[in-house]
Parts: structure tokens; C-alpha cells; sequence
């Protein structure tokens, strides 16, 4: 008797999550909502969830793939989990807290005709207020500062804008070629949560693989549902998280170059967050990045790796920070958070 294997996917979907059914059971409704009727699966990475997500995700969406964390690990885990079950020849990551629009997939594969685009960055706009823009990719300073671009704007401004590149896509709703995506590690699970997506753009990029801004390829974002941003645990994971970024990321020669504007620029967000009552968790997250740089070593010797034998030659998009970047991140309107669902390891 021949047993027929399926298809294999062309596009799968990837969601982590902890103890996120709320948002998860309407990201899920989205996606069957939108997605075509075939080529498409659906992978939740549960990192541990105490809430009955699994339980019930087995009744309400029998055709979605549970990969299962035993224990809380954090994003970069549940991500990497998801993605080496995953399939197809490209995967989206996505929030258990946004909604995918009408055309997503069709809009968001059509960069990839290009061989060098590694990674696509979608519109993804406020899931409260859809006329404000979370992200229209990912940018990065050479002073040390990721940032979204565009955060906080109208929609009208970015809602029609040509397809470009740009530094990275947002780690809330990317695209990637899943080959390229496994060339260069997936997440760097050292990070946790926070400024991992901007570590596998850069990593992308030593391979020599590019990223493109898809503006018709929408997501809405619940921005903040999962995690706490007033929580002094994740103020210091993101001031870590940002130190291990600019020493092991940056080419050689800008590295040398940005050493004093990154200090002049650290010595700027100290006085800012003291003047805000925030400065010890920022000053442990930089205690923690001075405890980790025995790694750095390593992970600067990987960027050389990639760069060996890159798909095309390595380009870094990175440039100084804009005055209106840095206007609209001051003036950027509350955001939602939600602790009941934040996840504090990893």
C-alpha cells in the first residue's frame, strides 16, 4: 500500500505564547479569517502556559500544530521552538497579540522574488488606534539605539509609501525566508525578549541578505498586551539587551567610530531616566551586559562565519539618529500593557 505524504506548506505561521489565550483566540481568528485555502500552516509555541491555552487550542483549532514548552523558557525559545517544526519555505513570527489583514500573505511574499531579501517588515499598525503606526520596520543608530520606524505616526504617512529597504523587520510580525532564517541561528536565546528581532536582522545582514518594507502587508499590534513595559525586570533586560547588541553586531571599523557617541548617548539615557525615578533597572541591565561580555567573543567570531560565504555582500543600513525619530519616541502616546500576561524569564 503507497502512503501519500501532504504537501509540505509554503508559508508557515509561527505564534509564541504564554499564558495568552485572551489574545491568542482572536490573533487565530484572524488568521483563519484571511489566510488562502492552502499552503498554509498554523504552529502555536506554547512556553509553558498555566492558563489551559493548549487545552484549548485542542478544541477550538484541531488544525493548528502545538510545539510545547515543559517550562517557561521566554520569546527567543518558544520562537526557535516553532520555527524548527516549522515547514514551509517561508515563516511569518507573530504575536499572540496581533490580527493579520485581507492579502497579508500574498502582499508580504512578494519581495522574496528577490533572492537576496531574507526578511520582509509589514505595516503593522496600533491594533487600538489603527490610524497610528507601531512599526514600518526596524531601524538602528550606530549610537546604539533600535528603534521602529515610524512609531507612533499616522498611518496616512506610511500606508502608502514605496516598498524599500530597511534595517530589519519587527520581531511582532516578521517575515523570513525560512532558509535564511536557519543559516543564521534563529534568536539568540540569550536575549529573552527585547531586541532579539533587531540581533537576527543584523545577523541577516553579515549573511548578506537584505530586508523590505511591504506597506500593503498589514498587521494590527496590540502594542505592549503581553508584556509590562513599567516593569523595572524587563527596563533592565532591554538595558542589557542593548549593550550586547552594539558590541557584538557593528562591523569592526564603525564599531571604533561609535564607541564615544554610544557613551555620550548611554550617559543621556542615565539622566533621563534618573530625572524618572528609572535609573537603577538601567544601570543593572548595563551591570549585566558587563557581566556577559565573555560571550562577546563568540558571537562577534559568528558574524565573521556568515560573512564568509554571504549571499550577497553585507550591507548595514545603520545611521545616526534622526531628530524627529527621537521627537516621536519622547511624544509617542501611552501604550497598553498587560501584566497578567507578561512573561519575566528567560
Amino acid at each position: 500500500m503507497t502512503v501519500c505524504a501532504s504537501p509540505l506548506p509554503r508559508f508557515s505561521i509561527v505564534i509564541p505564547t504564554y499564558n495568552g489565550r485572551e489574545y491568542l483566540a482572536t490573533c487565530l481568528a484572524s488568521v483563519a479569517r484571511h489566510r488562502p485555502a492552502e499552503g498554509v500552516e498554523v504552529i502555536v509555541a506554547d512556553d509553558g502556559s498555566t492558563d489551559g491555552t493548549c487545552e484549548w487550542l485542542l478544541d477550538a483549532h484541531p488544525d493548528v500544530q502545538i510545539v510545547r514548552l515543559e517550562r517557561n523558557s521566554g520569546f527567543c525559545a518558544a520562537a526557535n521552538a516553532g520555527i524548527s517544526a516549522a515547514r514551509g519555505e517561508f515563516v511569518q513570527l507573530l504575536n499572540n497579540d496581533t490580527e493579520v489583514c485581507a492579502g497579508w500573505i500574498e502582499q508580504g511574499l512578494r519581495p522574496f522574488s528577490d533572492l537576496t531579501v531574507g526578511s520582509v517588515a509589514p505595516l503593522v499598525l496600533v491594533r487600538s488606534d489603527p490610524a497610528r503606526v507601531d512599526s514600518a520596520g526596524d531601524q538602528y543608530s550606530f549610537v546604539g539605539w533600535p528603534s521602529k520606524r515610524g512609531h507612533g505616526e499616522p498611518t496616512t504617512r506610511w500606508a502608502f509609501a514605496p516598498a524599500d529597504q530597511v534595517f530589519g523587520a519587527s520581531g511582532s510580525s516578521a517575515i523570513y525566508r525560512t532558509e535564511a532564517l536557519r543559516a543564521v541561528g534563529g534568536f539568540d536565546t540569550a536575549f529573552g525578549s527585547y531586541y532579539e528581532d533587531v540581533d537576527l536582522a543584523f545577523r541577516l545582514r553579515w549573511a548578506g541578505y537584505t530586508c523590505v518594507y511591504a506597506p500593503e502587508c498589514r498587521i494590527l499590534h496590540e502594542v505592549s498586551g503581553s508584556y509590562d513595559h513599567a516593569s523595572p525586570n524587563l527596563q533592565r533586560r532591554m538595558s542589557r539587551n542593548a549593550e550586547i547588541l552594539f558590541w557584538t553586531n557593528l562591523p569592526p571599523l564603525w564599531l571604533i567610530a561609535a564607541i564615544v557617541p554610544h557613551l555620550a548617548f548611554t550617559i543621556v539615557q542615565a539622566a533621563w531616566r534618573l530625572a524618572r525615578g528609572r535609573f537603577l533597572p538601567f544601570a543593572l541591565g548595563k551591570v549585566d551586559a558587563l557581566r556577559a561580555m565573555p560571550s562577546f567573543r563568540e558571537k562577534r567570531s559568528d558574524r565573521v562565519r556568515l560573512a564568509r560565504s554571504p549571499i550577497s555582500r553585507p550591507h548595514f543600513p545603520v545611521g545616526r539618529p534622526a531628530l524627529a525619530d527621537v521627537r516621536n519616541h519622547l511624544r509617542r502616546p501611552k501604550e497598553a500593557s498587560s501584566v497578567a500576561h507578561a512573561s519575566e524569564t528567560g
